[in-house]
Parts: C-alpha cells; structure tokens; sequence
C-alpha cells in the first residue's frame, strides 16, 4: 500500500491514506463470493493489524454523564460506521424512553426526552450523518477527517451541516466531550471484549451474539450501580481486596509466630517453679 501511495503522488502516507487506498484497490475479498457456511450474517472485516476475517460488528451508545451503557446492536463486519449509527441511536433512544416509562420519577426527571447530542469519532462523519441527525435537531460533536479541499455545488444543506459541526467541534465544549467519550466510551469495549471474552464468539447469528453482548452490558451497568451505592465496583477492587486481606492475615501470623518463639526462649531460660 505505501508503494502504491507513492505511485499515485503522496511522498509521506498516512494511515488514512492508505485505508482511502485500500478501499479503492480491485481484485479484494467479495461477500457475495465468501460465505460462511453456519454462519452467513458475518462479513469480510479488515482488522486493526490489517488482516481480515469473517467477522460481526459491536455496536454501542454509552451515556457520558455516568458511563452506562444504554444501547447495544450488531452488524455485519463490512457495515461501515454512517451505516450504522442510526440504528444504534434508535436503540439508545427507544431503552431511553423505556426507562422513563417504567422508572421512578426522579428517574423521569434526570433523563432528557430525547436523545439531544451525539458525540463520535471520525468515522462517523459524513454529509448525510450530520444532515439526518440536523433534522431530528440532535446536535453533532463529530472530528471531520482529512478531506482536502471539498466541493459544495448544489450541497447547500450538507455544507451548512458540516459547518456547524466543525464550528461546534473547535468550542471548548466539544472537545472536552470527545475527552470524556475517548475514556468512557472506550472503556466498556474493553471489558465487554477484551476482559470479558467477546473478541471471540462460540455463537452464530446477530440475535444470539446480541443476547451475549447485553449480557455483557447488563453486568457493566451492574458495576456501575454497585460504585454508585456501595462504593466497589471497580474491575480490580476486590482483587485490591483479597491481596489486603492476604496481607494482614500473613502479618497476624508472623507476629503470633514470632510471639511463640519468643515465649519458648524465655520459658528454656528460666522454666517456672513446680511446687507439691
């Protein structure tokens, strides 16, 4: 990919570069050619060290005031990222709109009415992302890639968008939020698939993997609760826990260990008096 970046001009390529590239290059895997036979819903998807595999793609929308998870979807492995925020964003909303119903009023009265504002990563920029989310008025905080110079003929409605994104996006508000979703929204991720196993799948089809992934969340959400109320819950706490308990248990026992030694010394040097 570098040599052919150089063929077409650019002296010193980025990773975007080379993806924009890529995805212009012929001769790749096709869908339509490569099926997999138990499980036909996963996708040709390239991964992080560029390698590619039949794959799903986890999907999720995290609250950034407190970290929860409020909607989990999957897709196929080759769904790109403006393909999919919408679903996602109708799923956040409609569990949105469940908790108001069935929760407490105090409940009702913290959560908005509506999804408002979306914050996401580069990936999920687009003309048409930034003009659907206008006109359902849901502020967008979404980094613009590096596009070049862009022409806006007859693209009146998508260039004010993208304009009032940008806009938002060089105000102080909008790059703390992408600071809070870099740490809240990569975190789950992390634990849902990294610590929690589902990089990997033992079960086809994108109903059982979404039962799996909501299981996951479930659990994520839990440690949230039980931070909130109890003041543990963090992923390592109760490891930080037992070493604590380990250490004063091994400390206790040491000191009467050492208790007895010293009390055996000083009984051989001066037994006690046996009187009949």
């Amino acid at each position: 990919m570098t040599d052919l970046a150089e063929a077409e001009g650019i002296e010193e390529p980025t990773r975007e570069d080379l993806a924009r590239l890529d995805r212009k290059r012929p001769k790749k895997g096709s869908n339509e050619e490569w099926v997999h036979p138990h499980d036909p819903e996963a996708q040709i998807m390239k991964m992080k060290d560029g390698s590619t595999h039949l794959a799903h793609k986890h999907e999720q929308a995290v609250d950034l005031e407190t970290g929860a998870i409020v909607g989990v979807t999957v897709h196929g492995g080759a769904a790109g990222d403006t393909k999919t925020i919408e679903k996602t964003l109708e799923v956040a909303d409609a569990n949105l709109a469940e908790v108001r119903q069935e929760g407490s009023e105090k409940a009702r009265e913290q959560i908005a009415e509506r999804v408002e504002e979306v914050v996401a990563d580069k990936g999920y920029h687009s003309n048409d992302v930034l003009t659907n989310l206008e006109e359902v008025d849901v502020r967008s905080y979404i980094p613009e890639p590096a596009r070049g110079r862009r022409r806006w003929k007859d693209k009146q409605a998508e260039r004010d968008a993208v304009r009032r994104n940008r806009r938002r996006m060089k105000q102080s508000k909008g790059k703390e939020l992408q600071k809070k979703r870099s740490e809240l929204v990569e975190r789950p991720f992390a634990h849902m698939l990294d610590s929690g196993g589902m990089r990997r799948v033992q079960v086809r089809g994108h109903d059982n993997i979404l039962k799996r992934l909501v299981i996951h969340a479930a659990g994520f959400n839990l440690s949230l609760i039980m931070r909130k109320v109890h003041g543990v819950g963090k992923p390592r706490s109760l490891q930080g826990l037992r070493a604590a308990l380990s250490a004063v248990l091994v400390a206790v026992l040491t000191l009467l260990r050492w208790l007895e030694a010293l009390f055996r010394r000083d009984w051989r040097q001066s037994p006690p008096n046996v009187r009949l």
